[in-house]
């Protein structure tokens, strides 16, 4: 009997912490048990909003050196950002499939630069998109949100995506981004996903680490379902 090639990883949204204090608030979601950091970086032209560039993630780096930098580029070309990216030390680059023309020239970019490869894609845009290029990269984001705009609703019917996703490709690491927290893990575990970016119900919480264990072990639980099930 087959068993799931895939781990649960908690990733911390670092953009929804006390921003004056970014390094010290990396290093409370590492203590607090996070297995990575999801840096959420905006160009004003992809998304409306606008958030911080590659020598913000030089700097963290420099002081934050035991972590890995999960690199969500919500930008127009993110092909020139790769390099960039690359020099301040981000682990893996996730882009967004709309952003860009090649995909196939920006996920070789991207390995050619030394990181690992995540292809996102918004609520709006079909699976069938992202289809053609999921064999070449190590992660693929669905969002549950609209990427951009915080505070908004976590879209649960995002997760016949990760269904059919996790259906097609057993081992791949599949993320969600976007409203998931304690009331809306569950439905996230269930679907297949299995690295679970969350913002502020873990950067807001009186206790982090209690919240991280609760979101690892929803996760876990389903990937065990899943194993009984094969």
């Amino acid at each position: 009997m087959a068993s799931a090639h895939y781990e649960c990883k908690i990733g911390p949204s670092i953009l929804n912490s006390d921003l004056s204090a970014l390094a010290d608030e990396c290093h409370r979601m590492m203590d607090s048990g996070a297995d990575y950091l999801h840096l959420d970086v905006m160009d004003g032209h992809f998304v409306p909003n606008l958030t911080f560039g590659h020598p913000v993630v030089k700097c963290l780096r420099e002081k934050v050196t035991n972590a890995f930098f999960d690199m969500h580029m919500m930008v127009l070309s993110p092909e020139k950002w790769i390099e960039p990216m690359s020099s301040a030390g981000a682990n893996q680059y996730t882009f967004h499939v709309e952003a860009t023309d090649d995909p196939k020239m920006v996920i070789r970019h991207i390995k050619e630069a030394g990181m690992k490869v995540g292809i996102a894609m918004k609520p709006g845009t079909p699976i069938d998109v992202v289809l053609p290029y999921v064999e070449e990269v190590n992660m693929v984001l669905v969002m549950t949100v609209e990427p951009g705009f915080g505070g908004q609703k976590f879209m649960g019917d995002m997760m016949t995506k990760v269904k059919k996703l996790r259906e097609m490709y057993k081992s791949l690491d599949i993320e969600v981004d976007g409203g998931v927290g304690l009331s809306t893990i569950d439905a996230v575990a269930e679907a297949g996903a299995n690295m679970i970016v969350s913002g502020s119900a873990i950067m807001k919480s009186d206790n982090p680490k209690q919240v991280i264990q609760s979101l690892r072990g929803s996760v876990q639980d389903a990937i065990q379902k899943a194993n009984l099930e094969r």
